[in-house]
């Protein structure tokens, strides 16, 4: 675990919180999944939740965030109400999206969070282009755009990357590499290995590696490309290592994967690692980390509940919303 100079025990603990939050609303989504009560493709975040919570907590609420179809975890760090996800999740009328978007396309622009895309790579030209809207307004706006190593073969990255650095926008491109493409290892899909940030040399772009299972390394590594992307330094591109614990989707067996190197990376779970620091170290004590799991554990069963008991949207709902 990086020791983070000047962190404090509050923002450890929240760390902590805000990581188990995630982790158990996946795990209770993919039970919800079973039970039928959500539909459609789902996808968790189970494994990678220290990016998310490491780098979305760096940012100001005015900032933007766009990411990929993964986007519970996204969600969740910058503050949606989980009762509204799971809602949405649903399907029912008091979600996000009235039900309407579901899991790959959550959505809330009181808080800057603007989507969830189903698309491999479509949210790289629209996190573009909300940059350079806030260079043209001058309003000091950064962008955060989350994206998987299988976006780098589109041809949206390769677009996304040369526009941004010929502009000097103000975006941290943060992918959260977890060595698999749906069933594709990274190794048989990207000609230049696993090293993707070293290739954006190629863009004139600042970029580092930063191990994605430690939420405090991700933090120090995100607050300082957002410094100087807020400064005026011209965009900066993150990755992260990291692992998903479960399939491309609830749909995949995970067939392909060796169970040594699951085994492997189960042992850098991040959330543990934090749990077992922060105790070692003094920062938090046993009973405090029960009073947080306590608190997770009832609001997920909140979420639950209201989800549950939410309305369905109304037939005559169908067309609203809906550009004509």
């Amino acid at each position: 675990m990086k020791v983070v100079e000047k962190i404090e025990k509050k923002q450890v603990a929240e760390f902590y919180r805000q990581m188990l939050l995630i982790r158990r609303f996946e795990e209770k989504a993919a039970e919800m999944y079973m039970r039928g009560k959500i539909r459609g493709f789902l996808h968790l975040y189970i494994g990678e939740e220290a990016i998310a919570v490491g780098a979305i907590s760096v940012l100001k609420p005015e900032d933007y965030i766009v990411t990929h179809y993964r986007d519970h975890g996204h969600a969740i760090a910058r503050g949606m109400d989980p009762k509204v996800i799971m809602a949405e999740l649903f399907g029912k009328a008091t979600g996000s999206s009235k039900g309407k978007g579901g899991s790959m396309h959550l959505f809330d622009a009181s808080k800057n969070f603007l989507g969830g895309y189903a698309i491999v790579g479509a949210q790289l030209p629209i996190a573009v282009g909300l940059a350079l809207a806030s260079r043209q307004l001058q309003n000091g706006r950064v962008v955060l755009c989350f994206f998987g190593e299988g976006a780098v073969n589109e041809g949206e990255f390769h677009e996304s990357m040369n526009l941004a650095s010929l502009w000097k926008l103000p975006i941290v491109f943060f992918l959260e590499n977890n060595l698999y493409g749906m069933g594709t290892h990274i190794d048989n899909t990207h000609a230049g290995g696993r090293d993707v940030y070293k290739a954006v040399g190629d863009y004139n772009m600042a970029s580092h590696r930063v191990d994605g299972m430690d939420v405090m390394a991700v933090h120090e590594a995100t607050l300082e490309a957002v410094d100087g992307v807020r400064s005026g330094e011209g965009p900066f591109f993150l990755e992260a290592l990291t692992y998903r614990f479960r399939g491309h989707s609830m749909a995949d067996p995970i067939n392909y994967r060796d169970k040594a190197e699951e085994a492997e990376w189960r042992r850098k779970d991040p959330i543990d690692s934090l749990k077992r620091w922060a105790l070692e170290e003094g920062v938090l004590t046993k009973n405090y980390v029960e009073t947080i799991e306590e608190g997770v554990e009832k609001e997920l069963q909140a979420a639950v509940e209201f989800a549950d008991q939410s309305p369905d949207p109304p037939l005559d709902s169908l067309m609203q919303d809906v550009y004509a």
